[in-house]
């Protein structure tokens, strides 16, 4: 389920929901959303998975920030 793999990618990376809505999505409230129920369409969650897959490994590998 998409929620709990962001949550948890919030809690890893010590980030305010806000932050994540406006950076995978920019949406602010996307996260308030979804804990409200809200479900979002196909593309819209690859997206945001896809942001939370290139956030992480750019923080595992810092080279990668600056290619």
């Amino acid at each position: 389920m998409l929620i709990r793999k962001i949550e948890r990618f919030l809690r890893d990376h010590d980030m305010p929901p806000t932050l994540f809505g406006r950076l995978a999505t920019h949406d602010p409230r996307f996260v308030l959303d979804l804990r409200n129920g809200r479900t979002p369409r196909a593309e819209t969650a690859r997206r945001v998975e896809q942001f939370m897959e290139r956030y992480a490994s750019a923080r595992r590998d810092p080279a990668r920030r600056s290619a």
